[in-house]
């Protein structure tokens, strides 16, 4: 099933206002930035780790192999 509408909307969780977009064909997005914001005021020092991490980087390796 495909949606056709795109939409912004905001999650919230622990009181930490998250951005949540879709694209309409079954593509949704979570901003890892307001994720990372929770954890530290630096959020890109914060998503810098986690991409470097030795799960996140076997996980994009796997995706790759994949072909997603």
């Amino acid at each position: 099933m495909t949606l056709d509408k795109k939409w912004k909307g905001t999650i919230y969780a622990d009181g930490q206002e998250i951005a949540v977009f879709s694209s309409g064909d079954n593509n949704d997005y979570i901003s890892l930035t307001d994720i990372a914001r929770f954890k530290s005021n630096e959020p890109n020092d914060v998503i810098r780790n986690w991409m470097r991490g030795k799960d996140t980087l076997e996980f994009l390796g796997l995706r790759e192999q994949l072909g997603f």
